[in-house]
């Protein structure tokens, strides 16, 4: 039986069929009804160390809440993580600034991948300022919020202190939890939830270990909890979008071999209003090219789908312009509703 979150969005899906179907002697809809939805909340979820192929491995039975997404979404299980590296603190600086990495070339600067407090703040790193999506959003008068599993986090409300609230656990549980809590009381515009069990688990385990594959079933669980609070409200929904990508994937105990296909591929999936149901995300962005098992560089005149292009489309679908100083999806074209 699925779940009542899964039950509710399907129910909402054919409900938004049934009510478009034509009644004979009716007048045309107006075009602007036909537009996609305004969205007006976005919620991305990173699962740290996210593997494509445990998902195909674990199947819809094990990863229900993802097979959802890809049946009721956009998605590709062939994105890209950014060129330099395949590790956790350079990857989701990208994400919120849609930068590359290297600094000389534009790149925010984030090379490390610990606590450090020296460079303090990523306009430290990159030795000028730096906008990222929250403090693109802070200027709008828009409320947005972090939520994170690793303490190396404290990075980012160090260097955006408009983040209305930033919030570290190492329980995932807990963490999912006080996110939950957060989206049910607060309608913010942006929130960025941060899981690592599976990264955890990799590490200790190996990727695609049991325990690795376990790790993969209970974040899948624990986004389809975050998913039933987010869609819950029926007249939002068509106002909502659900993220969910990586930072890299994983293979043996490592991910930091930035020219490894296992650990430079990442899944990038959309749901929400306007996006349309179980479509691949390169069908929708003739832009954009499937790399196949490439890893092509910032030069390509046809770029993959990069988890870096996170910050510029959440901007984007919220009706904003692109991250100042950003390079990937500058131009605010990956596309995730039909043309």
């Amino acid at each position: 039986m699925r779940s009542p979150s899964r039950a509710t969005f399907a129910a909402a899906v054919l409900g938004l069929v049934l009510g478009a179907a034509p009644v004979a002697g009716a007048s045309p809809a107006p075009e602007a009804s036909r537009q996609a939805p305004e969205i007006t909340r976005v919620l991305v979820i990173s699962v740290d160390g996210l593997n494509p192929d445990a998902i195909t491995q674990l199947g819809e039975a094990g990863t229900p809440m993802f097979h959802l997404m890809m049946r009721e979404g956009a998605w590709t299980f062939n994105a890209r993580t950014e060129v330099e590296q395949t590790v956790t603190l350079p990857n989701h600086t990208s994400m919120l600034t849609s930068r590359r990495v290297d600094k000389a070339l534009g790149g925010h600067g984030v090379t490390w991948d610990d606590d450090r407090l020296v460079p303090r703040t990523v306009q430290a790193a990159a030795g000028h300022p730096v906008a990222s999506v929250f403090s693109r959003l802070e200027h709008a008068g828009l409320s947005t919020a972090m939520f994170a599993t690793k303490t190396k986090f404290s990075l980012y409300p160090r260097s955006w202190p408009a983040i209305d609230r930033s919030l570290i656990l190492l329980d995932q549980r807990e963490l999912r939890r006080k996110a939950g809590g957060d989206l049910s009381d607060r309608t913010r515009a942006f929130t960025f939830v941060h899981f690592s069990a599976p990264d955890l688990a990799g590490h200790a385990s190996g990727w695609m270990s049991p325990a690795y594959l376990t790790a993969v079933r209970k974040t899948d669980r624990q986004i389809d909890r975050l998913f039933s609070v987010l869609f819950r409200d029926p007249a939002q929904r068509d106002h909502t979008l659900l993220i969910v990508t990586s930072d890299h994937g994983g293979q043996g105990t490592s991910h930091s071999t930035a020219s490894a296909y296992a650990d430079y591929r990442i899944p990038f999936l959309v749901m929400g209003g306007g996006v349309p149901a179980g479509v691949d995300l390169y069908s929708l962005n003739p832009t954009y090219a499937d790399p196949g098992t490439a890893r092509p560089g910032y030069a390509a005149p046809r770029q993959p789908i990069r988890n870096g292009d996170v910050g510029n489309l959440v901007l984007d679908v919220l009706g904003f312009p692109a991250i100042p100083g950003s390079e990937l999806d500058a131009a605010q074209d990956l596309e995730i509703t039909a043309p």
